[in-house]
């Protein structure tokens, strides 16, 4: 088969599968889940088979302790949560309209006092004017709540909340139960799939996209428990309302790079302004933490624990995060980075088929010959 037909028949394929994932959409969030947590957990098993157990066992045990520890955690934490929960649903109208009203009064008057005579030189005063000021205030925040009501909707209707939830609780831990005992002979099946004039090839790219995700998925899973606890802790000492839930929502949401710290900063100085107003000192703590958590995340703890393995520009990161969200949804949100790492190993092998082609090379080639 000619190099043309089989990045042909591999266009086709990889097409396939994304069409699938789109039509399927939320259903695939627990399989995708449950292959994620065996894949994070097989290196356990493989040291406990070194020990002496078997493969069945070691995957029971290591199940076991994981669903009884994670079991354990929401024992204690949901009630706390749920009770916040409960209260910033009640809150959050109070808080949308206390934000506008600040936003309208305090932002005209600092309008007014340092760029008053630059609007008047500008013939600017009619759109700054506090009637013009409320106008667009009152259409961004209805434009913000119209979004989130559609989001809620989105998640809720037909069930599809509760049933996504109880699939993740129920298929979740199957999935990763038969991952587990299945691992070796499923890599050991795939491999004697691959075509054999291509095979050292492919076992290589497959290294590298192993590493490049192992990277990404192990060490973002702590990275995560770090944010979860450094805003929940923190936020909670300095007195700010609802900041558990604050801390627990950029903790799960943290998996998706930016999103989580990104959240915090947002939910944390709204919440602040309107509760410490018309002191600022909450205000500077809340922002204080949020600050220091996204240094140490940024510096200390994402260098040490995902390092370079994902190999990824910011540019590309957030382009990956942005389509894969409009093509596939919150499922495309979580698999963005990984899918993006397995593209950009993919992608680097090829451009270095390119470079070695006479199709680059040209005369070179020819005269090397």
């Amino acid at each position: 088969m000619s190099v043309e037909r089989q990045i042909l028949f591999w266009g086709l394929l990889l097409g396939v599968l994304g069409f699938l994932l789109h039509l399927l959409g939320s259903i695939v969030a627990p399989f995708a889940a449950g292959i994620a947590l065996g894949y994070l957990l097989d290196p356990l098993v493989g040291k406990m088979e070194k020990l002496g157990l078997n493969r069945l066992g070691a995957a029971l045990i290591i199940l076991v302790v994981f669903a009884a520890t994670f079991s354990l955690a929401l024992i204690v934490v949901a009630p706390i949560l749920g009770n916040q929960l409960v209260a910033f649903a009640q809150k959050f109208p109070g808080y949308i309209v206390k934000l506008q009203a600040l936003a309208l009064d305090e932002g005209a008057a600092l309008a007014d006092k340092y760029l008053g005579g630059w609007i008047n030189t500008l013939g600017l005063g009619e759109q700054f004017s506090s009637g013009q000021i409320q106008k667009t205030i009152g259409d961004f925040v209805a434009q913000g709540a119209q979004w989130l009501v559609n989001a809620l909707r989105g998640l809720v209707s037909g069930g599809a909340a509760v049933f996504s939830f109880f699939s993740l609780m129920i298929i979740t831990p199957v999935v990763a139960f038969y991952i587990l005992i299945d691992w070796d002979r499923m890599i050991a099946e795939i491999d004697g799939w691959l075509p054999l004039d291509h095979r050292d090839s492919l076992r290589k790219i497959a290294r590298e996209i192993d590493r490049a995700l192992a990277g990404f998925i192990r060490g973002q899973s702590l990275v995560c428990l770090f944010d979860g606890l450094w805003y929940a802790i923190g936020l909670t000492l300095i007195g700010l309302d609802f900041g558990f839930l604050i801390g627990a929502i950029a903790g799960v949401l943290g998996f998706i790079p930016f999103v989580g710290s990104l959240t915090a900063l947002v939910l944390s100085i709204a919440v602040s302004l309107v509760q410490g107003w018309p002191s600022l000192k909450l205000f500077f703590l809340a922002l204080a933490v949020v600050v220091a958590g996204q240094f140490l995340e940024a510096y200390v703890v994402s260098p040490k624990l995902v390092g370079g393995s994902v190999g990824l520009h910011p540019v590309w990161l957030m382009f990956a995060l942005l389509a894969f969200g409009q093509l596939f949804g919150f499922v495309g949100l979580v698999i963005a980075v990984p899918a993006a790492a397995a593209i950009g190993v993919i992608v680097r092998h090829l451009i270095g088929l390119y470079l070695a082609s006479p199709f680059y090379l040209g005369r070179a080639a020819k005269e090397g010959k």
